[in-house]
């Protein structure tokens, strides 16, 4: 099975320096694409290769790069910013990729800023990441010394610095706008669309936004093609992907795997199944804003095609296991606190509604809820549901109540009619 997302990520072990990578094959992207052929085929390589967004949304790459209006049509400063901003409950991926192989994120920095033309760049990471963040500053200032950052990099006319920025360890700044007024020294709340960041993003200049797994795939795609990337995936999508399982499995962690692989292959075979004395009760596919899957929903592809024709989102693709000994009313309180407390304000039904909804589930699961408690739960999931809000934060947030009410139902009711919790 091809990993090349993972190929250099060693266990336990530093990551590559910059001779070592080299030494992998690293950086010969660059060396044959700066200068040498036009940036517009290098979009066009990543049009072709079905590349999605791997941070939650699924948008296809090639066309947000392709939105952003030419250097001829608007001339001036563009900017290319990575979102690391990695606050999603469950996610832990893009760690993985930047404190394990930081310099194929300046590859495929350097040559998605190539494509489109941006010759300032920001890596945008949770501040509480500070080994990656001490790690990624390391490796550019290695790039920097060998003449692949900076001004007329290898002597191709094209300029570019990477600057690294540690957030403020806000869930909102996950947001593209959002992250981009935080850059700008403002106040992290999202910005009305259109424009959207492409036309007028950091300082009102054209802006792209990727995540970080995204952009790590892009030197693989320049270097063996888009034919090749589509060739790595299984049922219908393209490319690998890291995939993550936390939970009561025996071997949860991050996997690379083929897009489109079965959500049960992945616990079962790659997680090693459930630990001993315990049962799959619902998992969460890709992160807390994601609705839940029993287990005979286990066999759909891991991909956003897949989950979005099952009404829910794959997310981030990193997995959250509920067991049968674990309270799912508990479970779903705890998910909404952490909502409620990273709402940005901005708009009421997400400053007002979260924690109404979060304060009503706690009455729940300390006995002391009333049956009319659902109905207004159930209201909530409607007045907090997408195109109800400012962003994307609090429709997220009702992907597990909204299927929770679903899935167990009966044991909100237990909860309810016995006064208590029974799984206390």
């Amino acid at each position: 099975m091809k990993r090349p997302l993972t190929k250099n990520i060693i266990v336990n072990q530093m990551p590559f320096d910059l001779v070592a990578y080299e030494r992998a094959g690293g950086y010969q992207t660059v060396r044959q694409s700066l200068g040498k052929i036009d940036p517009d085929a290098v979009l066009a390589a990543v049009v072709d290769s079905g590349l999605g967004g791997c941070g939650g949304g699924g948008f296809p790459t090639g066309r947000k790069w392709q939105a952003m209006p030419s250097v001829a049509t608007r001339p001036g400063p563009r900017y290319f910013i990575v979102n690391a901003d990695e606050m999603e409950p469950g996610t832990f991926k893009d760690r993985l990729l930047l404190e394990g192989d930081p310099h194929q994120l300046i590859e495929g920095i350097i040559l998605s800023a190539y494509a489109v033309q941006a010759n300032h760049a920001y890596v945008f990471i949770r501040g509480e990441y500070h080994r990656a963040i001490a790690l990624m500053e390391q490796a550019i200032g290695e790039a920097e010394a060998a003449g692949l950052l900076g001004d007329n990099i290898l002597g191709s006319g094209f300029n570019l610095i990477i600057h690294v920025h540690g957030g403020a360890g806000r869930y909102i700044c996950g947001e593209e706008t959002a992250l981009l007024n935080s850059l700008e020294g403002r106040r992290a709340i999202p910005r009305s669309k259109p424009p959207l960041p492409m036309i007028s993003g950091l300082f009102g200049a054209p802006t792209i936004v990727n995540n970080v797994e995204t952009i790590c795939n892009i030197p693989h795609i320049v270097a063996n093609g888009a034919e090749w990337f589509r060739s790595l995936g299984r049922n219908g999508a393209a490319g690998t992907k890291i995939f993550g399982v936390s939970g009561r499995v025996n071997r949860p962690g991050t996997y690379e795997l083929p897009m489109g692989t079965p959500m049960r292959e992945m616990i079962e075979e790659h997680a090693g199944g459930m630990k001993p004395g315990y049962a799959l009760r619902a998992l969460l596919p890709g992160g807390a804003s994601t609705g839940f899957m029993l287990e005979n929903d286990l066999d759909t592809p891991m991909s956003f095609a897949a989950f979005a024709a099952k009404g829910n989102r794959l997310g981030t693709g990193t997995a959250i296991i509920l067991d049968d000994k674990t309270c799912p009313v508990g479970f779903i309180a705890n998910l909404q606190h952490f909502f409620a407390q990273e709402s940005c304000g901005w708009c009421a039904p997400c400053r007002d509604g979260l924690p109404w909804v979060e304060q009503t589930l706690k009455s729940i699961e300390a006995g002391e809820g009333k049956l009319e408690d659902l109905d207004l739960l159930t209201e909530m999931t409607d007045t907090l549901a997408p195109g109800r809000t400012f962003c994307a934060l609090a429709p997220g947030a009702m992907a597990s109540l909204t299927t929770g009410l679903a899935y167990f139902r009966d044991e909100f009711e237990r909860h309810i009619r016995d006064g208590e919790c029974p799984w206390t």
